[in-house]
């Protein structure tokens, strides 16, 4: 099986390349335009010249079975789609795109060429929140938070608010039926948002402050006097009258503890059994995050 990795960054380089080079079977070429971050990661993982790649095109020549994206958001829509027209089943780092019309047409186009098209929302992977879906979620609170980050919003919400925009759309038990945003913004940067979603029955809430004083990540599921917390993606506390706590193990790997592991080779046992992964599901994500970076600007206008 021969896949790509396109872009050599920090998390291809923390959180995939250990994944995929440890799949028996995968022949695996890298591309990336840095002649000398290519030759460091394949040198690294004692790879052959012919498996090298410095531009898309020779990568393409490869007759790839797969594709994992990895270079910086503002070149996803051009890389997807040449992988996309190719055949080539892709997985790609969140967003697909800054822009919600071209998540869109990348979207379309993966359905009109029957091409699988996943995107690495890993969160619904890790094991930590996987238990969480299993647990009563009458409300559902996620904090993500950051320290002297504040940001533009649109770059701050597609490359980092959404993955709590797409943890609360896994987690909330049904339909929702109220969006609120709120948002505190000064000089043209967001310094903090909270998503409200609300339906039948239960309440969901996304907050994320850039000038928080610390950085984490709480998630918090709760209902039928019981409530269960996530710290950081590492630690588990049960409340139901004494709280109990399970901890990551010494020896789990970060990538299975944030999913990223269990997010590739789900996308990887899909390709080899011919399942076409339909992306339909992340694009009303990203059209959510679309509705919120259009709420914060009003409300930044009105001020």
């Amino acid at each position: 099986m021969k896949v790509g990795c396109i872009g050599l960054g920090d998390i291809a380089l923390k959180a995939y390349l250990p994944v995929l080079a440890l799949q028996p079977g995968l022949e695996l070429h890298l591309q990336t335009r840095t002649p000398a971050t290519l030759h460091r990661v394949a040198d690294g993982l004692r790879l052959p010249p012919e498996q090298r790649h410095a531009d898309l095109d020779a990568l393409l020549a490869q007759d790839l079975d797969a594709a994992f994206v990895h270079a910086p958001t503002a070149a996803h829509p051009e890389i997807v789609a040449r992988l996309l027209e190719a055949g080539v089943p892709t997985y790609v780092d969140k967003p697909l795109a800054y822009r919600f019309a071209d998540s869109e047409r990348l979207v379309r186009l993966a359905e009109e060429r029957g091409v699988g098209l996943a995107v690495g929302f890993n969160r619904r992977y890790a094991p930590g929140y996987v238990q969480c879906a299993d647990h009563p979620r009458e409300l559902i609170l996620m904090q993500k938070n950051r320290v002297g980050l504040p940001e533009e919003p649109r770059t701050m919400i597609l490359d980092d608010f959404i993955h709590v925009v797409d943890t609360l759309r896994f987690l909330v038990p049904g339909p929702v039926d109220d969006v609120t945003v709120r948002a505190r913004t000064e000089r043209g940067l967001l310094h903090h948002v909270v998503l409200q979603l609300a339906g039948d029955g239960f309440t969901a809430l996304g907050v994320m402050n850039r000038l928080s004083g610390s950085t984490e990540e709480i998630l918090e599921v709760s209902g039928q006097d019981t409530k269960r917390q996530v710290l950081n993606l590492a630690e588990i506390v049960d409340h139901k009258g004494q709280p109990t706590v399970r901890r990551r193990g010494d020896w789990v790997p970060v990538a299975r503890q944030r999913g990223i592991e269990q997010a590739t080779l789900a996308f990887l046992d899909a390709v080899r059994a011919g399942k076409v992964l339909s992306a339909r599901d992340a694009l009303a994500t990203h059209e959510l995050c679309e509705r919120v970076v259009a709420a914060v600007r009003e409300r930044a206008v009105g001020r």
